[in-house]
């Protein structure tokens, strides 16, 4: 079985893409999130590391987490940089989690292709609505912890991800899958799991242009 890294959000798309990953045959070994120096926030969805490592506790699988210091030149170095030492043990391919940003996309293979691993996108390329409703029926469970101040009040962060946040997502023209950043969400429960997360106490907060979910207590309880 290849042996595989995640590129991993914490979030719908990067779970769905680890999950398809594991049906096609690659084992997902490692879960590599980048977070700021100064929040000690995931780049991707603003999540605090504490809620993260809790997350890889949850799912069974090793985090590793890289501080970026400031932009993408230390992005890029911190990449190559956290992939390089996992290839040296073992790591043949990475997955991520894209669904139709070429430019992200073409930067990933390139970089790929330099450190000389496979680089696996299960869900490039598929409707965004699809990868929705894919990620619920194949029985995962999340909750939307950041969004758009522009789009969404304070009431938006903290809710479920099914098909009447769909419904809503639509009615208001916003992206379903989120592909403009407008809404990012963690992963509580589903098929990789080993045990599920319950989101305990929690209250929304403002920064810059968005609301997050600020998770003040997180427990971890055995799946039904």
């Amino acid at each position: 079985m290849t042996k595989a890294i995640s590129s991993w959000s914490g979030g719908k798309d990067s779970c769905l893409a680890a999950f398809e990953a594991t049906r096609s045959g690659y084992q997902v070994a490692w879960l590599l999130t980048f977070f700021s120096r100064q929040f000690k926030r995931s780049l991707s969805h603003g999540i605090e590391m504490k809620v993260m490592s809790e997350q890889a506790r949850a799912l069974s699988t090793p985090a590793v987490q890289r501080i970026v210091p400031r932009g993408m030149e230390e992005y890029e170095e911190e990449f190559i940089s956290a992939v390089s030492e996992l290839k040296a043990k073992g790591a043949e391919a990475m997955v991520f989690g894209d669904i139709a940003l070429e430019e992200h996309k073409e930067w990933i293979e390139k970089k790929c292709q330099i450190l000389g691993i496979e680089a696996v996108e299960p869900l490039w390329g598929r409707g965004c609505r699809e990868v929705f409703l894919d990620f619920i029926s194949a029985g995962f469970e999340a909750t939307v912890v950041a969004a758009e101040s522009k789009i969404f009040g304070p009431e938006f962060v903290g809710r479920k991800v099914n098909e009447a946040l769909l419904a809503e997502l639509e009615a208001l023209g916003v992206d379903p899958a989120g592909e403009g950043g407008e809404y990012h969400t963690l992963v509580t429960d589903g098929p990789l799991f080993k045990r599920r997360l319950e989101i305990i106490e929690s209250a929304p907060v403002l920064k810059d242009t968005h609301w997050f979910l600020d998770i003040r207590k997180l427990v971890t309880k055995d799946r039904n």
